[in-house]
C-alpha cells in the first residue's frame, strides 16, 4: 500500500464526499440523484477511499452479491465506482486500491470470486481479471420484425401492470430464473428498490419504465420485459423467461409494439430472439465485453462450480497480484465430486487466474485463449480437455446495470 496515500475505509458522514470523488473523475456534477441508486446499497465498511492530506481522492467499493456459476452458486464480490481523480492519476494508486480489495477479501476469507463491469476494457487484465461473458448489443428494424409462423407461444397472456402490482411478481420470475442464468446475481430489497427506482439519469429522455408480466391461464407469472419508450425507439431493459413459449410471447408482444420503429435490447451472446425471427438481419448485432472475474481464491472458487465433463488435470496456477494462489493444483471433477489440492505432479497446462477467470462462468473458452496464447499446454490433450469441461450449456451473461449499480 502506498503511503503517499493512505487507503482506509469511509465513515457514513463521508459518502457524499467519496461519491463528489466519483462523480468528477467522470465527468458528471454531483446532484440529487446522480448517484442515487449506488449511494443506497453502499456499504461503508466495504468502500475504500485514498487521501491526500483530508480529502478523498480515489475510492472503490463492493457490493456483496450471489453469482449464478455453472452448476450452482458463490459469493461474489462486485467491485463499482473504482476512480482516482484526474490530479492524481499515473501515481500507483488504482493498483494500491485493488492489491488492497483483493487482499481483504483473502484474509477475512470473504468473496472467492470478485466480478466487475469495465469502464475501459484496458484496466483490469494486469489485476488479474478475465473476459469472462460478453453483451450482445442487439438493435432491431421493428418495421420488418416478425416472429417465425408456428412459433409456439403458449397459452399465457401479456398484461401490462403498474410498477406496485408488477413488483412482486418481477421478483418471483427473477428468482426462478436466476437460478440457471450463469451470470446473473441475487437481487435483495435494497437491490430492487435501487433499480426501479425513476431517475432523470435513468429514463434519459425517455418514458417512465413499462412492466410487461406474462401470466399462464391459472394466473401464475412466468415472464416479464421491462422496457421504456424513447420517440420511435422501445428501449427494452431486461427480459426474464422461465419457459421458451414465454420468452416467445414476451417477444412478440415487444417487436408488434405499435407507433415504435426501433428497438434497442443488450442480451446474451447467443441470444435466442435472433432465432424466433424469420429474417436475423432485422435483428443487427455488436458484441463487446460484459462481466470480467477475478478469482479471489482459486481453491474455493473452482470447487464451487461445476463441470461438463470429467476432469484430473494438473494446474500450474500463476499470479503475481495474487500470490498465494499461485502454485501446481491437481483439480478433480466428476458430477457434484470436485476437488482442488496441492501436488508435486507433472503440470498438464500452465495457466495465469486471469485465464480461469475468464474460463470461470463457461464462456470464454480455454482452447481460444491457448491460440492467443495464454494457455500453455504442456501435455497433449489437456487443453481440450479442459475447455470442454469447463464449458457451459449456455453463454453467460450479466445484466449490466442491475448487479453492480452504476451511476
Amino acid at each position: 500500500m502506498t503511503t503517499t496515500y493512505p487507503l482506509r475505509t469511509i465513515a457514513a458522514h463521508e459518502i457524499d464526499a467519496w461519491a463528489r470523488m466519483v462523480t468528477t473523475t467522470y465527468g458528471q456534477d454531483w446532484k440529487e440523484g446522480g448517484l442515487r441508486n449506488a449511494v443506497v446499497s453502499l456499504e461503508p465498511d466495504r468502500t475504500i477511499a485514498a487521501c491526500d492530506g483530508g480529502d478523498i481522492i480515489g475510492g472503490t467499493s463492493v457490493y456483496g452479491r450471489v453469482l449464478t456459476v455453472p452448476g450452482g452458486a458463490t459469493p461474489v464480490a462486485g467491485i463499482t465506482l473504482v476512480a482516482v481523480l484526474p490530479t492524481h492519476r499515473r501515481r500507483g494508486i488504482l493498483t494500491a486500491m485493488m492489491r488492497k480489495q483483493l487482499t481483504d477479501l483473502h484474509e477475512s476469507g470473504g468473496e472467492p470470486v470478485a466480478a466487475l463491469n469495465a469502464a475501459e476494457a484496458t484496466i483490469y487484465g494486469r489485476f488479474g481479471y478475465g473476459l469472462a461473458s460478453h453483451v450482445a448489443e442487439i438493435r432491431g428494424d421493428m418495421r420488418f420484425m416478425a416472429l417465425r409462423p408456428g412459433t409456439d407461444l403458449g397459452d399465457g397472456a401479456i398484461r401490462l401492470l403498474g410498477r406496485d402490482e408488477a413488483r412482486p411478481l418481477l421478483e418471483k420470475v427473477y428468482e426462478t430464473v436466476r437460478g440457471t442464468a450463469v451470470g446473473w446475481v441475487d437481487r435483495t430489497e435494497k437491490y430492487w428498490e435501487a433499480r426501479l427506482a425513476e431517475t432523470e439519469q435513468a429514463r434519459d429522455g425517455g418514458t417512465t419504465l413499462r412492466f410487461a408480466v406474462h401470466l399462464e391461464p391459472g394466473g401464475e407469472a412466468t415472464g416479464y420485459a421491462l422496457y421504456r419508450s424513447k420517440a420511435d425507439l422501445v428501449q427494452v431493459i431486461e427480459v426474464a423467461a422461465a419457459s421458451r413459449q414465454t420468452y416467445a410471447a414476451l417477444w412478440r408482444f415487444l417487436v408488434d409494439l405499435d407507433a415504435h420503429a426501433r428497438l434497442a435490447y443488450d442480451g446474451a451472446l447467443d441470444e435466442p430472439l435472433r432465432h424466433l425471427l424469420t429474417d436475423p438481419r432485422t435483428a443487427r448485432t455488436t458484441v463487446t465485453d460484459n462481466l470480467w472475474v477475478r478469482l479471489v481464491d482459486v481453491d474455493r472458487a473452482l470447487t464451487a462450480r461445476r463441470y461438463s465433463a470429467p476432469l484430473d488435470l494438473v494446474l500450474e496456477v500463476q499470479d503475481m497480484f495474487c500470490p498465494w494462489n499461485a502454485g501446481r493444483y491437481r483439480l478433480s471433477a466428476e458430477g457434484d465430486c470436485v476437488t482442488y489440492e496441492p501436488t508435486r505432479d507433472r503440470a498438464d497446462l500452465r495457466v495465469s487466474a486471469a485465464e480461469l477467470g475468464a474460463a470461470y462462468l463457461g464462456g470464454t473458452t480455454l482452447s481460444a485463449l491457448a491460440e492467443a496464447g495464454r494457455v500453455e499446454e504442456l501435455r497433449p490433450g489437456a487443453v481440450a480437455a479442459a475447455s470442454l469441461a469447463f464449458r457451459g450449456a449456455r453463454e453467460p451473461f450479466h445484466p449490466s446495470g442491475w448487479a453492480f449499480p452504476a451511476f
